[in-house]
């Protein structure tokens, strides 16, 4: 199989947790931080709260790249990620937004809590327009069963996923690991997305 084919497959694990894992009574668990190191399927996650956390990889554990692009990047019809923080009139500013490859289409579509902060959302969306209010950006962005409009400024992540190689994983790069908890508390993740060159996944 084309190496890119395996990377779109991979990246197509991020869509959704294990149904295996869940079956099994796993909770689903986000781990993000800087990668302390590997060893063999063993992941070793230096948490953003500053907590060492070791998670078993599974035999078939699949990489996304996540690079930093501009707002000219975004363009009408793709289907994106933002994370964002709701005003107390309800207004949404966006803390990243995450250019989803084709392959994750629907994934995950919809608006939700989201826990990149305290009281953060996610809305996963196909872009219907962005738009240049008062000098700030914004995004139109619909989904199934409505819409939102959320005001991107400067201090915003903007990123894209593509595909990765497990040769990204390696100590000192930022990762979200996209895990199960079991009830014996052990982690287990399928996949995981690094930051290129030193990026942060904002994910």
């Amino acid at each position: 199989m084309h190496k890119l084919t395996i990377g779109v497959l991979g990246l197509a694990l991020l869509a959704a947790t294990s149904a295996a894992a869940l079956a099994e009574g796993g909770q689903p668990v986000r781990v993000r931080g800087e990668i302390g190191g590997i060893d063999g399927n063993t992941l070793f996650i230096k948490s953003r709260d500053g907590e060492p956390v070791m998670i078993k990889l599974t035999d078939n554990w699949a990489v996304g790249k996540v690079s930093p692009v501009t707002m000219a990047a975004l363009k009408k019809g793709q289907f994106v990620g933002v994370a964002a923080r709701p005003a107390k009139d309800g207004s949404l500013t966006a803390i990243e937004v995450l250019i989803l490859p084709e392959a994750l289409r629907g994934s995950n579509e919809g608006h939700y809590p989201w826990d990149l902060e305290p009281g953060s959302n996610m809305t996963n969306a196909n872009v219907d327009a962005t738009v240049v209010k008062k000098g700030a950006d914004a995004l139109s962005l619909s989904y199934k069963g409505g819409t939102q409009n959320i005001a991107v400024t400067k201090e915003a992540a903007v990123v894209a996923l593509g595909p990765g190689d497990r040769s990204d994983v390696k100590p000192g790069a930022f990762a979200v690991v996209f895990a199960t908890k079991g009830t014996d508390g052990m982690l287990t993740a399928s996949r995981l997305a690094v930051g290129k060159d030193g990026a942060q996944p904002p994910m």
